[in-house]
């Protein structure tokens, strides 16, 4: 069994590998939510401040239980000190907003205003099987949700990523963990860009971050040009929330026959025969939108 301590604050307990200093944190505010399952090396907490506001906090620094065994307390530092510029150079809508960033003594945090909703792959709580069955599941109830809902859900995420690849960006560790939907306002949000890439760039690492269920060929391929990855991110992503994820075929999809050839395109393993952007994916999308009605 994984060693671990326990560790309490405001009431709230969670597990570290290791003791370690909060103290900064009472100066945000109280703590009512602690995420402490994430394999990234980021501890993140729901605060409350005294005027009454709710923030979303990502620290990095702490030994946490589940950090992916190539990670460390340092590099988690390095990438969420990162992330700052790509918080604020893609700053949208649909994005979470950044609403400060500070080191501490042992570490470096980044504040977020806190959005409602639920994480649609929230696997600490809904593993797979259970993520697809469980009728509380976040994922399960959003694939209970209208079709129309469901595109427009995905048109959201659409909408950002013409302005990531536009800023000349690419989405890296991009998958449904990243994406927060609010059933009651029908919105979603994006809440994780930490290592998306400016600039083009080649594969240098074989297989990079991410879930290998949204991934690119060139994801896996050491020295592959990143050029088009985006256009697949988002195909990927189109057939989780509307067809069989990685079962691509036309039976598990539930939207119309024209989308479908869309996002078949947009998942082609050969990066020369995809949409040469995620604008022009988004233009074919919304004439296939119109031709299914």
């Amino acid at each position: 069994m994984m060693d671990s301590i326990q560790l309490e604050l405001d009431g709230i307990s969670f597990e570290l590998k290791e003791a370690h200093s909060f103290e900064w944190i009472a100066r945000l505010g109280t703590v009512f939510r602690v995420f402490d399952q994430q394999d990234s090396g980021n501890l993140s907490f729901g605060v409350l401040s005294q005027d009454g506001e709710r923030y979303f906090v990502k620290y990095a620094g702490a030994r946490t239980i589940h950090a992916n065994s190539s990670g460390s307390p340092s590099q988690a530092i390095d990438n969420l000190k990162s992330s700052v510029s790509i918080y604020e150079d893609l700053a949208h809508d649909t994005l979470i907003h950044l609403k400060d960033h500070f080191a501490t003594e042992h570490g470096y945090v980044c504040v977020f205003d806190w959005v409602e909703g639920e994480c649609l792959h929230s696997h600490w709580d809904y593993p797979p099987p259970a993520k697809y069955e469980d009728p509380r599941s976040p994922y399960y109830r959003f694939r209970q949700l209208p079709v129309k809902t469901r595109i427009r859900a995905m048109e959201q995420i659409l909408d950002f990523h013409i302005e990531v690849q536009q800023r000349g960006y690419v989405a890296v560790d991009f998958y449904d963990g990243s994406l927060i939907y609010d059933f009651d306002k029908q919105t979603m949000k994006i809440c994780d860009i930490d290592l998306y890439r400016k600039g083009s760039f080649m594969n240098t690492m074989g297989r990079m971050w991410g879930s290998s269920r949204f991934m690119s060929p060139e994801e896996f391929e050491l020295g592959a040009p990143m050029e088009v990855t985006n256009v697949f991110n988002m195909g990927a992503m189109a057939f989780s929330l509307l067809g069989g994820e990685l079962d691509r075929s036309y039976a598990r999809w539930d939207a119309g026959e024209a989308l479908y050839q869309v996002v078949v395109r947009a998942v082609n393993p050969e990066r020369t025969q995809r949409y040469e952007s995620v604008t022009e994916l988004s233009h074919a999308w919304k004439k296939a939108v119109m031709q299914d009605k």
